[in-house]
């Protein structure tokens, strides 16, 4: 508090202080006349005292709330400002995370979201979106798939600009899913050219063939959420074991919601030799056409978890290896 405001709340307690001595005075006079004691002159001094005291607390009280909004209020719009320019003049941080069936993506995409506090988009959760808003490239794909097609290419980017503009997306995304083809990288970078950007970083998580059989024979999935479990590496807390040593599936349940987990059906050992096939032929190429662009990050996703976000989170730093 500054030399004048402090100046001025001596003058109100002196004032308060001063009204109260002179009640005071008077009323011990016309005690004194009465043949009373001096202590009503005493009490009447003290609780002009407390009068003034309550006051300076008050308008301290008053003052500090007063700085507080002030701070805090023009403290948020500076934020906001920040965030404001950052959105409209630089470059979205977009992050492309590739790996084969069962090498950790449902696992570690949601802990980089977190930590970039970037949306993770799926193809399949952004299509769905779309035919339920019946927007129109929603009403096409809807259209294509109620008659038992495939959704184009175009379509699928279509549904990809179009959710972006979205106000969680202004700083950057993740994509999951998505491209899976180099057709598809290459339509994605035409279309993300056109606002000026291009993808930022890719990571591709890493594990050997002969090891993600178990990986993948041994996950459960919560279907809303898409939270994924392993009866080996992380189970649910409800997990039980009959005495074969496989789990239950009546006790397969999220941690969070209760609800019950499901198995793809094609996390079978039989479905994952095609997956794998079609992972190399077709995903793997993408890598090749985004290496000379320096975006390219490679983990070893066959170690345990914290190994495994340890190369993550150095792949994800600016000039990371």
């Amino acid at each position: 508090m500054n030399t004048l405001k402090t100046t001025n709340l001596l003058r109100m307690a002196g004032r308060h202080i001063g009204s109260g001595g002179r009640r005071g005075l008077s009323t011990s006079t016309a005690a004194f006349r009465q043949g009373t004691s001096n202590t009503s002159k005493s009490l009447l001094t003290a609780a002009g005292l407390a009068v003034a005291a309550t006051t300076i607390v008050e308008l301290q009280r008053q003052e500090t709330q007063i700085t507080w909004n002030s701070f805090f209020g023009s403290t948020e719009k500076a934020v906001k400002a920040v965030e404001d320019k950052f959105g409209k003049y630089w470059p979205r941080n977009i992050l492309i995370l590739f790996g084969p069936p069962g090498a950790g993506k449902g696992t570690h995409g949601p802990a980089i979201q977190d930590m970039l506090g970037l949306p993770q988009l799926s193809t399949g959760d952004m299509l769905r979106a779309a035919v339920a808003a019946k927007t129109e490239v929603g009403k096409q794909a809807d259209a294509i798939m109620k008659a038992g097609g495939l959704v184009s290419d175009d379509i699928v980017v279509a549904i990809i600009k179009e959710r972006i503009k979205d106000e969680d997306c202004k700083f950057g995304f993740i994509l999951d899913g998505f491209p899976r083809t180099l057709q598809q990288a290459k339509a994605l970078d035409k279309m993300l050219a056109e606002e000026g950007t291009c993808v930022s970083k890719v990571i591709e998580l890493q594990v050997p063939d002969s090891v993600l059989e178990e990986r993948i024979c041994g996950r459960w999935i919560h279907k809303e959420s898409g939270r994924s479990f392993h009866v080996k590496y992380a189970p649910p807390k409800s997990m039980k074991l009959d005495k074969n040593g496989k789990a239950i599936p009546e006790t397969m349940k999220d941690d969070e919601t209760g609800d019950l987990l499901m198995q793809r059906k094609d996390d079978t050992a039989e479905a994952l030799v095609a997956r794998l096939k079609s992972y190399h032929k077709e995903t793997v190429p993408i890598l090749t056409h985004y290496k000379p662009h320096g975006v390219v990050r490679t983990v070893n996703a066959n170690q345990g978890m914290e190994g495994v976000w340890k190369e993550i989170n150095e792949a994800l730093q600016r000039g990371g290896k």
